[in-house]
């Protein structure tokens, strides 16, 4: 059993109506529950909200510069599943921005109406994870073969999210150090890689990363409290106690016990 899980996210958003529709209608979630300003979703029926939204028509986007949500990366149980889910989202207008295989996975990259990052992905077989010569996950960022993809597809248009759930959370910070010594305090996470970049990654139980860290962009300012974007992140953890806090750029983190 992992030890370490990452629960949900919640969103603050500029227009319910809208992110609801592009996350149900385009992307395949279930609304589980839904107000005028809060709705509650799944990937699928008779399982548990991974996603919130929050509607604040008066909350400002975050400045370019600030700190933040750099992407919530949701893992597909299959390649055969992702391409499939790929197959309706194309069907369904979904706009990509990108697609990288990282040799540990293939990743699918897109943004929601405001703009918060998305990566659906499926993961490789553990046994043919590049390392490097230090014991490093040694993660890359090449093209995806589409055709491949897709060729193994199984399309699932009544639950094209079946069996997702969150694989990890990519943060944009200020201080790559400093918010690494943060989270591994705090999630009991370690390095996996080191050496890509302007960035770094932190996983438990041998994952190659349950969090991403990056400095992309210099990021100066911290995350305003009330700005648009990622407004919790709830991580489950062996042995946690429940407690809210903010990391060192203001993004809020709350631990549960898994």
């Amino acid at each position: 059993m992992n030890s370490l899980h990452l629960a949900s996210i919640r969103l603050r958003v500029a227009g319910l109506a809208r992110s609801v529709d592009f996350y149900a209608s385009k992307l395949g979630f279930v609304v589980l529950a839904q107000t005028t300003t809060h709705a509650e979703l799944a990937t699928e029926k008779n399982s548990a909200s991974i996603l919130v939204l929050d509607e604040d028509r008066a909350a400002p986007a975050a400045p370019r510069d600030a700190a933040g949500l750099f992407h919530a990366a949701l893992l597909f149980p299959s390649r055969a599943a992702l391409g499939g889910w790929l197959r309706v989202a194309a069907d369904r207008g979904v706009e990509f921005d990108g697609f990288s295989d990282h040799g540990v996975s293939e990743a699918i990259y897109f943004s929601d109406p405001d703009g918060n990052g998305l990566e659906f992905y499926s993961d490789r077989a553990r046994e043919t994870w590049p390392f490097s010569a230090g014991g490093e996950v040694a993660m890359v960022t090449q093209p995806l073969n589409l055709p491949s993809l897709l060729a193994e597809a199984k399309p699932a248009p009544d639950a094209p999210l079946a069996g997702a759930t969150w694989g990890h959370l990519h943060l944009r910070v200020t201080d790559l150090a400093r918010s690494e010594k943060f989270y591994r305090d705090n999630l009991g996470v370690t390095l996996t890689q080191g050496s890509y970049p302007g960035a770094r990654f932190l996983a438990a139980d041998g994952y190659h990363h349950h969090l991403g860290l990056n400095s992309w962009g210099h990021p100066r300012a911290p995350q305003p409290p009330a700005a648009l974007g990622l407004a919790e992140a709830v991580f489950a953890r062996s042995g946690a106690e429940e407690k809210t806090q903010r990391d060192p750029d203001g993004i809020a983190l709350r631990l549960t016990r898994l």
